[in-house]
């Protein structure tokens, strides 16, 4: 969608300009104007887009007219630009209008020295700054709208979208031979990824895409409920087919060996062709939709899908295979509760009695939510460190810095094409936060622009002096670096650059040397960006993966203990919502440790353990989020009780992660984790009645005892001392 704006905006402003008989300089201005002025606003509200581009045009025509004044001014020119880059960085501290305007402020420059801008040409320039501000908000608020509402609308549809993908990938594990195995186990992975990926897409969206609290918290609630019971079942299938126990960290630690030699489900047998038939079923469940979706054939599917929540129905087989029957039958029922959530109410005339519990257990969890969502107040946390401490300041300091150092060294490249080492050395410090960031995005957009260079020259020698032949690639460079920008910052670097090629072309500048140029300029700005991160207020890999690593432990003890608290009859609170923001911490924790992941680091070890202990966090926070699933439940649910023996099992965990959490931001910090009988084992020996498979406190014991297992492995790689573990049965 950025994509396809950005190239109407620029389209319109094209066409608007040739229709004015504007020259070539003057539309290659204004194409870029569109560009920046319809990417750089990203703000969700409607309203916040229209005043932000208003805004937006009087930082332009400022930008533009200091460039035009201080093209002749060298020092002074460049004095200003450093202070320009500094503000840019620095209002990005104000929120998204702060960083949309500084990014017009900064890039609208850049255009005027691209260009070469002059003070006898200001007036054109400003009308076309403003036709592309026009055309911009002609296109963002009419041809390609984009409200909240309709951005959720897509995201449901791709939260579907995934969910019937990886219930396809179920299916395929069950067809799946020793040769295909760890294919379809490597889709596994990446679905469920994508999947994840999908719902908190959505959390991010529900408070601007829906009418009221009540209504976010609904569909935040079935959308947890159908994510929860996918992974789940997943990992019950596996451990259906597969010939040894599987654990959640087979799903989240890539290349994890399973062994399917021995299947404890025979392929081809009665029992593996009705589990296959039933996943069939439930990928037909959720692909259909309303008003698709009646008929007695497809009421019939659903009813005896979820007829295995009853014990009686399961088939006479082992407990895992079992275990993969229970799973088809929660997770049908938690597609029922999403058909109902984002479908409306659906036909009950064929109901089982089955279907008619599950329908009367989503209404008093709907009542349940919508009585929450009356007193639901936000309370947004705060940065509370302030000076050079605020990420914004510092990386203001280290972005002048490193851009004083691009001018100095670009300026003996080139008199007249220093700016792009300032762009190179700007662009690395976005949406980064340590040494090593950087250094991964300085090297990407190197790699990106060698590629970018090849082509460009390629597509110059193609297009010779066909002008709009140009603009139109051009165009097809431009939704490509939109397209490609989530996905890899070197695609997009390549895009860019092909792009620069042609547009020199199209204002009769194109040779080889500029865009050799280019590579030597972008090399130097990306050196540059890196001796000023590291010199300059540095904040080293290994504190920033720290930080996050405290946080995710933090916001994992968070939701641990308030889910064995609800569980145990203790107050009811958001615990989704907390579940979300231990999936928010942990994708920062993610996205820190890339540089330590990277394929070109040269650390082999010190990258396997980092994706081991990533991968370690997954599954505890998978196990976390079915702990506050199942612990929402308790207030309003006749099937699922509090336990008050509970209580006690989730202190070990709790003092264990407050053990590590302490050693992470203390190296000095004493004491032991405690890794002793299995929580089960710690409940029995207490003079409780004996646990039952099939329960809700097994289950959530089964949760409790992977979560253990999961702090206690953490302990090792992170150097904290565990006590010997001295037995006990798993859960």
């Amino acid at each position: 969608m950025a994509g396809l704006r950005t190239v109407g905006a620029i389209v319109l402003t094209l066409v608007a300009l040739a229709l004015l008989h504007t020259g070539v300089t003057l539309m290659v201005a204004g194409a870029m104007a569109a560009m920046v002025s319809t990417f750089a606003i990203r703000e969700k509200e409607v309203r916040g887009q229209a005043i932000t581009l208003a805004l937006g045009l009087p930082v332009a025509l400022a930008a533009m007219a200091l460039g035009a004044v201080l093209h002749s001014g060298i020092i002074a020119g460049d004095l200003f630009f450093v202070a320009l880059i500094f503000g840019a960085v620095y209002s990005r501290r104000f929120g998204d209008r702060g960083t949309a305007l500084g990014l017009i402020g900064f890039q609208v420059y850049f255009v005027s020295l691209f260009v070469r801008a002059t003070v006898p040409a200001l007036p054109e320039l400003a009308l076309t700054l403003a036709v592309a501000f026009a055309c911009s908000a002609a296109v963002r608020f009419t041809v390609v709208r984009d409200t909240p509402q309709r951005t959720l609308a897509r995201l449901r549809a791709a939260f579907r979208a995934r969910l019937a993908q990886l219930v396809a990938t179920h299916v395929a594990l069950m067809d799946a031979g020793p040769e295909q195995f760890d294919d379809v186990l490597d889709d596994l992975r990446r679905h469920t990824a994508r999947l994840h990926e999908a719902a908190l897409m959505i959390q991010g969206r529900l408070e601007e895409g829906t009418p009221d609290a009540a209504t976010a918290g609904l569909l935040q609630r079935r959308i947890a409920d159908a994510e929860i019971a996918a992974e789940r079942l997943g990992m019950l299938v596996l451990n259906a087919r597969s010939a040894e126990r599987a654990d959640t960290l087979t799903l989240h630690l890539p290349h994890a060996p399973l062994s399917v030699a021995a299947s404890r489900l025979q392929t081809g047998g009665e029992v593996h062709n009705r589990l296959r038939k039933d996943l069939e079923a439930l990928n037909l469940l959720v692909a259909r939709r309303a008003p698709d979706d009646r008929g007695t054939a497809l009421a019939h599917v659903r009813n005896r899908l979820l007829g295995y929540r009853d014990e009686d129905n399961l088939p006479q087989a082992s407990p895992a295979v079992q275990d993969a029957f229970r799973g088809v039958g929660e997770t049908a029922r938690a597609v029922l509760g999403l058909r109902l959530a984002l479908d409306g109410p659906q036909d009950e005339s064929d109901d089982s009695p089955a279907t008619t519990r599950s329908r009367e257990e989503f209404d008093a969890e709907d009542l349940a939510i919508v009585g929450a969502g009356k007193d639901e107040e936000d309370a947004e946390a705060e940065d509370e460190r302030t000076g050079l401490q605020r990420p914004t300041t510092r990386a203001a300091f280290q972005v002048a810095v490193g851009s004083t150092l691009a001018i100095i060294g670009g300026e003996f490249l080139s008199s007249q094409r220093w700016y792009w080492a300032v762009l190179t050395c700007w662009v690395v410090f976005l949406n980064t936060s340590s040494t090593g960031e950087i250094l991964v995005k300085g090297y990407r957009r190197l790699l990106g622009t060698v590629f970018g260079v090849i082509a460009g020259v390629a597509l110059a020698g193609l297009v010779g002096n066909h002008t709009w032949t140009a603009f139109a690639l051009v165009l097809v460079c431009i939704f490509g670096m939109f397209f490609t920008a989530p996905l890899s910052y070197a695609l997009m670097s390549f895009f860019v650059t092909a792009m620069l090629g042609l547009l020199y072309t199209v204002l009769n500048t194109y040779s080889l040397s500029v865009l050799v140029l280019r590579i030597e300029e972008t090399a130097l700005g990306a050196a540059c960006g890196i001796i000023a991160a590291v010199l300059v207020l540095p904040v080293h890999t290994d504190r920033r993966t720290d930080d996050a690593l405290g946080t995710v432990l933090d916001r994992l003890r968070e939701v641990v203990a308030a889910a064995v608290e609800q569980l145990s009859g203790g107050p009811a609170v958001d615990l989704l919502g907390m579940a979300r923001d231990l999936d928010t911490a942990l994708d920062d924790l993610r996205a820190s440790t890339g540089p330590l992941t990277h394929p070109i680091t040269p650390l082999r070890v010190r990258r396997q353990t980092a994706q081991y202990l990533v991968a370690l966090l997954e599954t505890c926070a998978y196990h976390a989020r079915s702990l506050a699933a199942t612990a929402e439940l308790v207030p309003y649910s006749r099937t699922v009780a509090a336990d008050p023996r509970l209580a006690h099992a989730g202190l070990r965990i709790a003092r264990n992660i407050d053990l590590i959490v302490a050693r992470v931001r203390d190296e000095s910090a004493e004491g032991e984790v405690e890794a002793g009988a299995s929580i089960a084992a710690m409940l029995e020996a207490s003079d409780s009645p004996a646990l039952r498979s099939g329960t809700v406190t097994f289950r959530v014991l089964r949760h409790l005892q992977r979560l253990d297992d999961g702090v206690v492995g953490l302990a090792r790689p992170l150097d904290v001392p565990v006590a010997g573990r001295s037995g006990g049965t798993r859960a």
